[in-house]
């Protein structure tokens, strides 16, 4: 049985159901119950993703970044919207505040979800906590219409996995004496850090479940996947997770991406790509400003036509938050883009973020390298400055920065 290694805490993740699918149908009420799905312009027939999807639409097997087309492939009656971020980031603020009037310890994870310090909340330790959250669940009703899931543990990673397992509109506590029959049964990759390549490696190893995980030899773990992530994933299979709820943090990186109606070739297209690229750097310098942000490193994702992923990035000599430095930077970042198939997305993002008010170094203006034609280099991909895990795109569920 895993060992308690903190002090007692009651660690809640609100997370609200299917978000912007639920907004949607508080405008148009009439598709209750049908099959919706959320993304691009709304329109199947063209290029894009599904963002989220009603519980409805789910059922037909419809899940986000599935492709428009798939989705109707899958569901023809299936209803398709498109995303209205500005009417989400203003529902995303109400129900914060609603949260905000039982405890200021809300660690804030994306647009639709939240990490709650309960601990010190009166009748926190009364059934659990479901009192508490149930309380919590009612405040966010009343000041959206929508409905959340809580999950209610001693740690975050425990908390995250059981907001997950009660959808819709459920409240489930887990504690440590719980794992063995509600978290070991439940496949790896319900553990939020356990990405489809670890998941791979861990069948490799014939570890399937999280208790096959905890069962496993430590030693075995840090052989297969180094000493810090092998561990991790024991300490996580078991439930421990000693994280505090962070009520400010900094963003890693921002970031600005469109997918093509058309697959774009970097050669024979360079027009219509080079527009592309620096509509975005004005966009993500633009986010900058707003936000009071420069950065050093600046990078290009580019995504080809058989879904593989390159990035190329650029460190500049100190931060900027000027569309010309970054478009400077961006286009020679393309010119080391491998000019060997089409590619149906591309990125921009700067990360190595400084603030740039009161007592912050200022951001350097114009110190990127002039801007390059597209190339064929076959060099290996520079990876982009910060984990995947970190990075806070500026739209999309689950965006911590799109408030």
């Amino acid at each position: 049985m895993p060992a308690p290694t903190m002090p007692w805490r009651r660690i809640a993740h609100l997370d609200m159901d299917a978000f912007y699918a639920s907004v949607e149908l508080l405008r148009r009420p009439e598709l209750r119950g049908k099959p919706v799905a959320i993304g691009g312009h709304g329109e199947p027939s063209r290029r894009g993703v599904v963002t989220t999807a009603t519980y409805e639409a789910r059922a037909f097997g419809i899940r986000s970044g599935m492709a428009l087309r798939r989705a109707a492939e899958l569901c023809p009656q299936c209803v398709f919207l498109p995303v209205d971020f500005d009417e989400y980031r203003r529902y995303s603020r109400r129900f914060k505040a609603a949260i905000a009037t039982v405890t200021d310890r809300i660690e804030d994870r994306g647009i639709d979800e939240v990490y709650i310090d309960l601990s010190a909340v009166q009748g926190i330790r009364v059934d659990g906590g479901a009192p508490v959250a149930r309380d919590i669940q009612r405040r966010v009703l009343e000041a959206t219409g929508l409905s959340c899931s809580i999950g209610l543990a001693p740690n975050k990673l425990l908390a995250k996995i059981a907001s997950d397992l009660r959808k819709p509109g459920g409240v489930t506590i887990v504690d440590e004496a719980d794992i063995p029959a509600l978290i070991w049964p439940l496949p790896a990759r319900r553990i939020n850090g356990v990405g489809p390549k670890a998941e791979l490696q861990l069948e490799e190893l014939g570890l399937r479940t999280i208790g096959e995980l905890a069962a496993a030899p430590l030693s075995m773990l840090v052989a297969r996947f180094g000493a810090n992530y092998g561990r991790w994933l024991h300490e996580a299979a078991n439930g421990r997770d000693e994280r505090p709820v962070v009520t400010a943090s900094e963003p890693v990186s921002m970031s600005r991406e469109t997918t093509f109606e058309r697959d774009l070739h970097l050669r024979r297209d360079w027009q219509a790509l080079a527009a592309c690229l620096a509509e975005l750097c004005r966009e993500v310098a633009a986010d900058l400003r707003r936000r009071g942000y420069a950065g050093r490193t600046i990078g290009v994702k580019a995504r080809y036509d058989d879904f593989r992923i390159v990035t190329r990035d650029q460190t500049l000599p100190g931060a900027t938050d000027d569309a010309a430095a970054i478009r400077r930077a961006a286009f020679e970042c393309l010119g080391r883009v491998p000019a060997t198939r089409r590619l149906r997305l591309l990125g921009v993002r700067v990360a190595g973020l400084a603030r740039t008010g009161a007592g912050a170094e200022p951001p350097r203006r114009g110190a990127a390298g002039a801007s390059t034609a597209p190339g064929a280099s076959s060099a290996e991909p520079a990876p982009l400055a910060a984990a995947e895990q970190a990075e806070l795109p500026l739209s999309g569920e689950g965006n911590p920065l799109a408030l």
